[in-house]
């Protein structure tokens, strides 16, 4: 049923073509152009900053457009990535054909995909953060057989002049509807732009974070997606990040994905949830209980954790979210639909009961199996991450948990069933890891755990020493307890990283 589409799609090329965009191939793209009267193509990609990149061609004859498509074109790799020398800096994007989509936002009809990077040999760029997932995808596999999925939870806030009417409670925006939430029509117009472009959307809603700032109205949104192969949650994240920025502009709305917006408010997460696939079975329940193939994969996050935040929190105000009591996460801990861990299990409508009967007694009763939805969730990332990368890792790290002979023992030993700050819950977990305080912590964890991502030539060894240079630069060791009661320091940083990622 999972795999039924309606009579029609988002995606307009998927619409235009019939098909599903996995299927899309160079004559389909060709086709597209001719059909739509495209005048304008543009090609896509992420730089080391983990922002998207654009390219623009002129359609200008036929022959162009399938030279475009057959051969790509020559970038300047030493002005995207940091760990590119000048004097070898060209390198080629190719477009995938598979992320095909109509530019919502230009006036000239213009048909957009992201690319993949080459070297000067033709093969895939080693470095390159979507090869670089596209290689921790495969190992996984090679090693557990299974197929590594994912999806994430967006959070951002929309900023716009306080109006004074219909205020929303402090730090009370969960859910909120319309008028009480005012960006409640932005994220739908998000959502149908992103669907339009090929984003595989869940659902949206407004988030906790809402707040009143020198008269103007902060509100936290998110969109969260549906499980997808990670690469092409990659892909979509990247998108989704670049539509939302996009409208706002428009409508003269100012957005951010930082991670920490003021004292004393929340910050804006990007969750990954996480899933292993075989066969089109979800392999992350057995007999109604979390499997052992799931607390493997959860004992790799919890050993690699501290390296992680080196991919997915990439300034220094992505350590001023990870503390205390902002449902953010700061002990090396898991737990069952606890949000104080570090890694998450939700509701995975495990119970057997039919709930749908319940709710409307005319239905007839039924005995569907929705374990399939089961996830995990890390919930330490933040909108600073480097998509490819955070996935990437965070794929190594599940991988990992398959390898460790002690994988049972450390899942057990890092669960965490209770509240991890109440007092009375003190000794218990007194023994647990902690997150890393700063970008030179989490430099110094990768450092130290880099052999386990560079094995099967996942990670480069280019790639790893460019990310702990790039955290190190920050100079940030002791930061965080620099800054303590001194708000118009955190003000300058949350300004200086505000549009991050």
């Amino acid at each position: 049923m999972e795999n039924k589409q309606f009579n029609r799609y988002a995606n307009k090329v998927e619409a235009h073509l019939g098909k599903p965009s996995c299927e899309f191939t160079k004559a389909d793209i060709l086709q597209v152009v001719e059909d739509l009267d495209i005048r304008m193509l543009n090609l896509m990609y992420p730089g080391g900053d983990g922002r998207l990149k654009t390219l623009n061609f002129m359609l200008q004859t036929p022959d162009y457009l399938e030279t475009i498509l057959t051969c790509g074109e020559r970038v300047d790799g030493s002005s995207l990535f940091s760990f590119i020398q000048a004097s070898s800096s060209d390198l080629y994007v190719m477009p995938r054909f598979s992320t095909a989509f109509i530019d919502p936002f230009e006036e000239t009809p213009t048909l957009c995909m992201l690319c993949s990077f080459f070297n000067r040999d033709g093969e895939p760029l080693e470095s390159a953060p979507e090869y670089t997932l596209r290689k921790a995808m495969e190992a996984f596999t090679k090693v557990t057989g299974m197929e590594f999925h994912a999806m994430g939870e967006l959070e951002y806030y929309v900023i716009r002049p306080d109006e004074h009417v219909f205020p929303a409670v402090d730090q009370r925006g969960y859910h909120e509807s319309a008028p009480f939430s005012k960006g409640n029509d932005f994220r739908t117009r998000c959502m149908k732009l992103i669907a339009e472009c090929g984003g595989k959307i869940k659902y949206g809603h407004s988030e906790v974070g809402n707040f009143f700032e020198n008269d103007l109205c902060y509100e936290q949104n998110e969109v969260e997606f549906l499980p997808v192969a990670a690469n092409e949650c990659a892909d979509q994240l990247l998108l989704a990040k670049w539509i939302i920025r996009n409208l706002g502009y428009l409508e003269d709305l100012d957005i951010t994905f930082a991670p920490k917006i003021t004292v004393g408010k929340a910050g804006s997460g990007m969750h990954i949830h996480m899933r292993m696939m075989k066969d089109g079975k979800n392999m992350m329940l057995n007999g109604g209980q979390l499997s052992d193939e799931a607390r493997r994969m959860i004992a790799g996050m919890m050993e690699l954790a501290p390296s992680i935040t080196a991919f997915g929190n990439k300034n220094p105000t992505s350590y001023f979210r990870l503390v205390p009591h902002q449902e953010a996460p700061t002990n090396v801990c898991w737990g069952m639909s606890n949000r104080s861990v570090l890694v998450r299990v939700p509701l995975g409508w495990t119970s057997g009961k039919d709930m749908c009967h319940k709710a409307n007694p005319i239905e007839p009763q039924t005995d569907r199996d929705y374990t399939g939805k089961q996830t995990v969730e890390m919930r330490s990332p933040d909108g600073s991450a480097d998509i490819y990368q955070l996935l990437s890792g965070l794929c190594v790290a599940c991988r990992h948990g398959f390898e460790m002979e002690n994988a049972l023992e450390e899942a057990e030993r890092t669960f965490a069933d209770g509240d991890i700050h109440d007092p009375k819950n003190a000794e218990r977990y007194a023994t647990l890891a902690q997150l890393p305080d700063s970008c030179a912590a989490s430099a110094d964890c990768l450092e130290r755990q880099r052999a386990v991502f560079e094995q099967y030539d996942v990670f480069s060894p280019a790639m790893i020493d460019g990310i702990i240079a790039q955290l190190r630069a920050f100079n940030d060791r002791t930061l965080r307890q620099d800054v303590i009661g001194d708000n118009k320091a955190v003000a300058a940083l949350v300004k200086e990283y505000f549009h991050c990622g």
